[in-house]
């Protein structure tokens, strides 16, 4: 018995579904092709001024009220010299180069006290982090001597080391110090303790554990400990400069205080706002650099 096999033609393929039609004149798109858009944040379309510019516009405006109220009289120059008057006096005190000199001079001593506190800090917050012996040994007095204001020690400093640089140095390194100990401590023991059993479950030494988790999750706590630390060297400066200073910005605003030249004591004080400025940015940018693999909250 014998069988015919016609051949069919396969069968056509279903058409595709339908989608939802688009509005007449729109252009027909092409095969491949995948249109995107760009999606911006309400914060991102409201503002329209460049953060730099809204950062700079309050201390303008005050600098700008502070003008008018000395030119109307409101504030007598006996008590405030006027903004103009302020740097007519700073180009005259850099043209002679009292300005230059003070400010290299100050600045030594603030970078010798750092390297000194934070040499301190790092060495006491690690064996007291690391270690519960170092903690038993360590954090007590360093928690006794944080409560003794550092410039209550300026005549014990003068009496060790006499009137020159060395008690001026040691205030500042004794100010740094404190407050970047709290924080690397804080940073070392607030690290998750599962990231270190699991560490341990892998085989990762002591050492591994310590560059790979340890150091990590202190460094936050570390750099703004460092920020507090920067911030009290200035302040920790202005009163070691009062000890027999014979140059530095503080020398210059002493002998200010004196003759009751404000004009002088604001160029001075704007000094050491500039630079306790320009050491803050630093750190900001070291932060910027180390933290760059933790996603952090940026505001709205």
């Amino acid at each position: 018995m014998t069988i015919d096999q016609t051949s069919r033609p396969d069968p056509a393929p279903d058409p595709p579904a339908a989608g939802p039609a688009e509005p007449a004149g729109t252009p027909p798109r092409r095969p491949g092709r995948v249109e995107t858009e760009t999606v911006r944040s309400a914060a991102e379309r409201r503002r329209r001024i460049p953060r730099w510019a809204v950062k700079t516009l309050s201390p303008i405006a005050l600098i700008a009220l502070w003008q008018a109220a000395s030119s109307t009289g409101a504030l007598p120059a006996e008590t405030l010299a006027a903004p103009s008057v302020v740097l007519t006096t700073a180009a005259d005190l850099a043209g002679t180069g009292e300005l230059q000199e003070a400010v290299l001079t100050s600045l030594g001593r603030v970078l010798a006290g750092l390297v000194l506190g934070i040499a301190t800090a790092v060495v006491l917050a690690t064996l007291s982090g690391l270690f519960r012996l170092g903690e038993d040994i360590i954090d007590a007095p360093v928690q006794m001597l944080r409560t003794v204001p550092t410039i209550g020690l300026i005549p014990l400093l003068i009496i060790w080391f006499g009137i020159g640089e060395e008690p001026k140095i040691a205030l500042i390194a004794l100010t740094v110090t404190f407050p970047l100990y709290m924080n690397i401590y804080g940073g070392i023991r607030n690290v998750d303790s599962a990231l270190i059993e699991a560490a341990r479950t892998l085989g990762v030494g002591r050492l591994g554990i310590v560059r790979h988790i340890v150091l990590p999750g202190a460094m936050p706590g570390a750099l703004v400990g460092l920020r507090f630390a920067l911030g009290s060297a200035w302040l920790a400066l202005v009163f070691g400069e009062t000890i027999n200073a014979t140059s530095g910005i503080g020398y210059l605003m002493n002998n200010a205080r004196e003759f009751f030249q404000t004009d002088v004591i604001v160029v001075c004080l704007a000094l050491y706002a500039l630079l306790g400025l320009i050491a803050d940015l630093i750190v900001r940018l070291l932060e910027r650099v180390l933290l760059a693999w933790r996603p952090a909250f940026s505001g709205t």
